[in-house]
């Protein structure tokens, strides 16, 4: 495991784009794995810039980890519509070569060769994608029922009516065979379950700390979300990158 932490917001997702540009230039076809929420917004941000600085994502796969259950199409808060809005709609991929959640996306991870790069955040339950705590270790894609604490945070984006109870995701083990993981996180909220996620117990309770279990794990993070993981990693040489 590989940890970076970051002195803000902006420096963490300057490193974790960095990181997406190199994988980028070493492998043109890369199978590219992306998260939706406010975390990589500006990691999205970031690789627009290098995009107008000739970055060329014409043979990148980009493959969702996970979406909203039952909205109507085109729905502005759906994951697929955010995707679009602050970063695909900015560089040049193709639209054939991004894939949503469905019951064939196993399939379709495997015929693409298998995922080469996946990009998480972490839920302040610990969630990774929309596996909520108590999610098994062999889960693969599926439908899930979301947790009430994702709920209750989903509130000020919906309507009493739409406001989605089930979601598609990536399951686990499906995570876990990406050959590389890149977890962001950022922000005060975020520095409980980040600390319990990389030094706690191991524990699908906590469904990002099982991402220790990988032999390619980056951590980036900004001093805010970083600071209990400092504390509680005092006699341990420093990794901060």
């Amino acid at each position: 495991m590989k940890i970076h932490i970051c002195a803000d917001y902006e420096d963490m997702s300057k490193e974790a784009a960095r990181i997406v540009a190199e994988a980028i230039r070493a492998k043109p076809q890369l199978v590219l794995a992306v998260p939706s929420g406010s975390t990589p917004k500006g990691m999205y941000q970031e690789l627009i810039r290098m995009r107008r600085q000739n970055l060329d994502f014409s043979k990148v796969k980009f493959f969702l980890l996970d979406e909203y259950m039952g909205l109507r199409p085109g729905h502005p808060q759906s994951f697929r519509a955010y995707l679009w809005s602050v970063f695909l709609n900015y560089i040049n991929v193709r639209p054939a070569n991004v894939y949503l959640p469905d019951e064939s996306y196993e399939e379709t991870t495997r015929r693409s060769g298998g995922i080469d790069l996946l990009i998480s955040g972490i839920g302040v339950n610990g969630h990774i994608a929309f596996n909520e705590p108590g999610s098994t270790l062999d889960s693969r894609t599926r439908i899930v029922e979301l947790a009430d604490s994702t709920i209750e945070l989903m509130k000020t984006s919906f309507s009493p009516r739409e406001l989605p109870r089930q979601a598609i995701t990536m399951g686990l083990a499906t995570i876990l065979e990406a050959r590389h993981i890149l977890l962001l996180a950022s922000g005060s909220r975020k520095a409980l379950i980040l600390a319990r996620a990389l030094t706690g117990q191991i524990t699908t309770d906590v469904p990002a700390s099982v991402l220790r279990l990988h032999s390619n794990l980056t951590v980036i993070a900004d001093e805010e979300a970083a600071a209990i993981y400092r504390r509680n990693s005092v006699d341990k040489p420093e990794p901060i990158g």
